[in-house]
């Protein structure tokens, strides 16, 4: 079928896919260098665990705010601008990290990154609406969304490198150099359908297949107050709020569960580490792949696409028995938490796909952002109403063992919960006319 209707949109995927691996490599940096910024800034024991939880917290707080903003700019800058204009400052701030001397700056750097790094999701949504038709939206959100996972393994396998060879400083300057490489890609290869000459007419007329596609491509932007009157809206941001913090814990905090369960420092971390994220990636593909399948054989969207959220919820469940696996061995718990992100990841991929499910393209970067800001208060909560409370009070093994083992619970009962909310709030995903 590509052969007969062009493949370009595919180039784009890839171009979004190399930007979400780039942010969140550049997020991961930190949880590899804990060790070099203690040092570095004198941190003791128990200011090692505090700071580097209240850094995580405004990092999730600055992302949040950025997410809310992001996605208005983005829909009003359209997706060339405000992409490249993402990327430029979250790679500037990326780099700033390398220079900080003290805590303060640090956590001043940490902060712009959160703000400027919420500018990927908008716009990696909201290009997928103008360049993939409802079937393969799915698909694309899940293989450039696997480049959170790459990004994860590529991490542990160059930065603790890095760190230890040239000094944890160029761990930050090296990642955070790579997305001015991506912008010029980015200038050369994108542009809206409508504008690209690259782009055939059977692709472009494919592309547009949709019988509720709009007829023009709509560039202004929904004001924030009409997009919280529809319960689309609240469906997404309400299951992002419940399922992101999730990914958050995944991301901060595996390396230290491997360190406290299993007495794994340095180069140790690394295989468990990546494994866990390259069962991600399967999961991220697969989990666009199953709805596509299924619409294919006649399914209508909506229900392709809450039955396949509601299997992934169900794979998540497992993940409660993780550390009682892992007193036998330890490869069983990687195997269950990389389970568990396989299938986030493939929720993720379709929790996305709903916002272009629902709404027209010129809302996508608002309502996505809207979502992404819900999803980033959530993370704070969980670090504040649970993490902290489980991992820096807590002084004894048994009670930080006892932490984790809460968490996978909830883990595990967060998606079914989530699913059900949205599925209450919007039983058959009804477009949203603006």
């Amino acid at each position: 079928m590509n052969e007969k209707i062009g493949s370009y949109r595919w180039t784009i995927c890839s171009l979004i896919f190399f930007a979400t691996t780039i942010n969140y490599l550049d997020r991961a940096v930190m949880s590899y260098v804990k060790p070099y910024l203690a040092t570095a800034f004198g941190w003791n024991p128990i200011e090692e665990v505090t700071n580097y939880s209240n850094i995580e917290v405004a990092f999730k707080l600055a992302y949040a705010i950025g997410m809310l903003f992001a996605g208005r700019i983005i829909d009003k800058l359209g997706t060339r601008i405000g992409y490249a204009l993402a990327t430029c400052l979250w790679s500037i701030s990326a780099v700033l990290h390398g220079f900080a001397t003290g805590t303060m700056g640090f956590g001043i750097a940490r902060l712009f990154l959160g703000v400027t790094e919420a500018g990927n999701f908008p716009a990696a949504i909201k290009a997928t609406a103008e360049w993939f038709p409802k079937k393969e939206r799915a698909l694309a959100t899940g293989i450039f969304n696997s480049g959170s996972n790459i990004g994860a393994i590529i991490a542990p396998l160059s930065v603790p490198w890095i760190a230890h060879t040239y000094g944890w400083q160029w761990a930050f300057i090296i990642t955070g150099a790579l997305g001015f490489v991506w912008l010029i890609l980015w200038f050369i290869y994108y542009e809206i359908p409508a504008k690209q000459q690259r782009l055939s007419d059977a692709e472009y007329d494919y592309i547009h297949s949709d019988k509720q596609t709009e007829s023009v491509e709509k560039t202004e932007s929904v004001s924030w107050i009409k997009l919280l009157g529809f319960k689309q809206t609240w469906a997404f941001a309400l299951g992002k709020l419940i399922t992101d913090p999730i990914w958050w814990f995944y991301l901060f905090w595996l390396p230290d569960f491997l360190s406290k369960q299993y007495h794994l420092s340095g180069d140790e971390l690394i295989l468990p580490s990546a494994v866990v994220y390259i069962i991600s990636s399967f999961g991220s593909i697969g989990g666009g792949w199953l709805p596509m399948r299924l619409i294919n054989n006649g399914w209508m969207v909506f229900k392709a696409r809450k039955t396949s959220m509601l299997i992934y919820a169900i794979l998540v469940i497992p993940i409660v028995f993780a550390q009682l696996l892992g007193d036998i061995n330890m490869w069983l718990a990687v195997m269950v938490i990389g389970l568990a992100t396989a299938a986030h990841q493939a929720w993720s991929a379709n929790i996305f796909s709903t916002v272009s499910d629902m709404f027209p393209k010129n809302a996508t970067g608002s309502v996505t952002g809207i979502g992404g800001m819900f999803g980033g208060l959530g993370g704070i909560l969980l670090t504040l109403l649970v993490q902290k409370r489980l991992f820096v009070y807590y002084e004894s093994i048994n009670q930080i063992q006892t932490g984790y083992y809460i968490m996978f619970i909830i883990c595990g009962a967060a998606y079914l919960t989530g699913w059900l909310i949205m599925h209450l709030l919007v039983p058959k995903m009804k477009p949203v006319t603006l």
